[in-house]
C-alpha cells in the first residue's frame, strides 16, 4: 500500500512540474504568492502573541497558513470558528 501511494506521489508530481513548465507561468505569481505565505504567518502569528485574541491560539502549520493566505485575514476567523465549533 505504501508503493502505492508513493508511485501517485512521485506521478503527480511529475505532471505538476509538467504543467508548470509547459504554461510558462508569470515569474511574479511566485513572489506575489510567497509574500502572501510570509504575510498570513505573520498575522497568525501577531494574533496569537498580541492579545488580541485572549484564550484563543491558532497554531502555525501550513493548513492554517495557506487558508490564510488564500482567504486573507478572514481565514483567521474561519479557522478561530472551525476550532471553537469542533473543540467545544
Amino acid at each position: 500500500m505504501r508503493t502505492m501511494w508513493l508511485a501517485l506521489f512521485v506521478a503527480s508530481s511529475c505532471g505538476l512540474l509538467f504543467l508548470l513548465i509547459r504554461r510558462k507561468i508569470p515569474g511574479g505569481w511566485f513572489t506575489r504568492f510567497g509574500t502572501h505565505l510570509v504575510l498570513s504567518a505573520l498575522a497568525i502569528y501577531a494574533i496569537n502573541f498580541s492579545g488580541l485574541a485572549a484564550g484563543w491560539y491558532v497554531p502555525l502549520n501550513p493548513g492554517t497558513i495557506g487558508a490564510v493566505a488564500v482567504l486573507g485575514l478572514p481565514g483567521i476567523g474561519l479557522i478561530l470558528g472551525l476550532q471553537q465549533l469542533v473543540l467545544s
